[in-house]
């Protein structure tokens, strides 16, 4: 039996892209709920967290109309020459990280609040300039939420199936990824196949799990060492 390693590539290359990219913008974004009073904060929360509650076919279909042809999103980007966005990987990603958001975000917004304002005023009296003091300070403070948040959203987009199967559909080599390529194997009774590409994903959920659990374990003997 030959192993078709082409969906686990993909859905490495789909969980890598999803999480720099959350990162990338989470993080601020983290930073800012957990520092301002605006208030809009609490509707700008609870978009962020509406992925833990909605269910991923919804907002899999809502996204395949906002990016398809007639969409809002879908006609920016046919005007622009880039043709639309779903069945293709940048469409995937889009969803992934929409999907994904609260996973990262909200760890990283955890240790900025856990962090407390001290730091930052400190860092402001030396007069550090706020952009500074936010990568000197800031950043290596919340490195085990960012952390934590990486590992989550990686984790997350892997294991990802509703939002894939919407917008990406299933195409070889394009957006066939590993939770879909599971479905097709079982659909045609393939069930040696469905069996080392489930028991895969079940011992790294396993492995991310037993690893998050590790670092709240350094994290807490951290905190009582100083």
């Amino acid at each position: 039996m030959a192993m078709d390693w082409e969906p686990v590539w993909l859905t490495l290359k789909l969980a890598g892209l999803t999480t720099l990219i959350l990162l990338l913008a989470g993080t601020p974004l983290a930073w800012w709920l957990s520092r301002t009073q605006c208030a809009c904060r609490n509707l700008v929360s609870a978009v962020v967290a509406l992925p833990l509650v909605l269910p991923p076919t919804v907002l899999g279909f809502y996204l395949l109309l906002l990016l398809g042809p007639q969409g809002a999103i879908g006609q920016l980007t046919t005007s622009l020459g880039l043709g639309t966005l779903p069945f293709t990987l940048p469409g995937l990603v889009v969803g992934s990280v929409l999907y994904s958001l609260p996973f990262v975000v909200q760890p990283v917004r955890n240790a900025f609040e856990a962090m407390g304002p001290r730091p930052m005023e400190v860092a402001a009296i030396l007069h550090a300039s706020p952009l500074y003091a936010f990568f000197t300070v800031a950043l290596p403070l919340a490195r085990p939420g960012l952390l934590t948040g990486a590992v989550l959203g990686f984790a997350h987009t892997v294991g990802e199936f509703g939002v894939v199967l919407m917008i990406g559909g299933n195409i070889p080599g394009e957006t066939r990824v590993l939770s879909v390529a599971i479905y097709d194997h079982v659909e045609a009774l393939e069930y040696t196949q469905a069996h080392w590409l489930s028991g895969g994903m079940l011992l790294f959920s396993f492995l991310v799990v037993f690893f998050m659990y590790r670092l709240e374990q350094r994290m807490e003997t951290g905190r009582h060492e100083h």
